[in-house]
């Protein structure tokens, strides 16, 4: 008689995905889920995703496994940086490649409009999100709404562009300059004029540090607005999402690795990575226990603020710091690894 297949110990940690261009994020993590189970870590293992892309988007999803989707939400929270190319010319509905064009401009802006419009989008701002989003109108989703052809009203939000700056610019009809896509260098641009009038742009891309809740295809609506023109994004990369950059991302080729029996721990990544963004404050064991059964600590000479405790190396909670007084926010159900 064969004996069914010894299901491996539940994994706790991050997979950073490169996502690539067209895979939804439920697909992402799908993609996770189907490896693991492949890799003989059974069907029940948690596995969730640290904020959205959209499927014409690629670059960093964090995706949490066991404990470490616990963390999930705070990713959520986290700002964010992305790569982005505005189009001028042409407004779409959805204000990217998949939507059909709604309105269209001959006015083609220079790099020096285009910088001296930045400071306005930089800082607190306000802005309206597209109506092909996920954000809920009266129950239904905006974008089941607008592709219904009923008509969205979404309400303006607060949001911070902590910073924003031009890395590369395409030259537009009639502008001169090369077809191709220029990167910026410090000092004077390529087919720029002494005076800073150089030449029309077609296209430019930005690097955008947003905080949660911005909406890169709203802000590149607006920027285009702002230059008496309008624009969509064609472009879309998620460079980094909290703590996690490209450096650490993986393309789903290495992901598919994983169900056909590479090590997990070659693109696994500790939960702890999650934290790196807040201090650690460092717990003997008879602390480590009062934590464990959600007891406050006293006494504690570490500044207000949320911070993560450890015995060890192993986390035991996120923890929430006021006054000497340390109050559990997640507890992590972690053993110490060397046991």
């Amino acid at each position: 008689m064969t004996s069914a297949p010894q299901t491996r110990p539940a994994p706790h940690g991050w997979i950073i995905l490169d996502k690539p261009l067209g895979l939804g994020s439920t697909q992402a993590v799908a993609a996770v889920k189907r490896n693991l189970r492949e890799a003989g870590y059974g069907k029940k293992v948690k596995v969730g995703h640290g904020g959205t892309l959209d499927p014409l988007a690629t670059g960093v999803l964090p995706v949490a496994l066991g404990e470490a989707t616990k963390l999930a939400g705070r990713m959520l929270d986290a700002s964010k940086i992305y790569e982005f190319t505005v189009r001028f010319g042409e407004e779409t509905d959805t204000l990217d490649l998949e939507g059909k064009v709604i309105a269209t401009s001959e006015v083609r802006p220079t790099l020096e409009q285009v910088q001296a419009v930045l400071p306005r989008f930089t800082g607190p701002i306000e802005q309206v999100p597209p109506i092909y989003s996920a954000l809920k109108v009266d129950g239904e989703r905006a974008y089941d709404l607008a592709r219904a052809g009923q008509e969205v009203a979404l309400k303006s939000r607060s949001v911070t562009i902590h910073e924003l700056s031009p890395l590369s610019v395409r030259g537009g009809p009639g502008g001169g300059g090369s077809p191709e896509m220029q990167r910026l260098e410090a000092g004077p641009h390529p087919n720029l004029s002494p005076e800073g009038d150089g030449l029309a742009l077609s296209e430019i891309t930005f690097e955008a540090h947003v905080s949660k809740g911005t909406y890169i295809r709203s802000l590149a609506r607006d920027i285009a607005k702002a230059l008496g023109t309008v624009g969509h994004v064609t472009m879309l990369r998620r460079v980094k999402a909290g703590p996690f950059d490209l450096s650490r991302a993986i393309s789903l080729d290495k992901l598919n690795e994983i169900g056909k029996g590479a090590a997990l721990e070659q693109v696994l990544l500790p939960l702890e990575v999650g934290l790196d963004d807040i201090p650690a404050i460092d717990l003997d064991p008879e602390q480590a226990r009062a934590v464990r059964q959600g007891r406050v600590l006293t006494g504690l000479p570490h500044e207000d603020g949320l911070c993560w405790a450890r015995e060890g190396i192993t986390p035991v909670a996120l923890m929430e710091l006021s006054g000497g007084e340390a109050r559990v926010v997640r507890g992590f159900n972690l053993s110490d690894v060397a046991e």
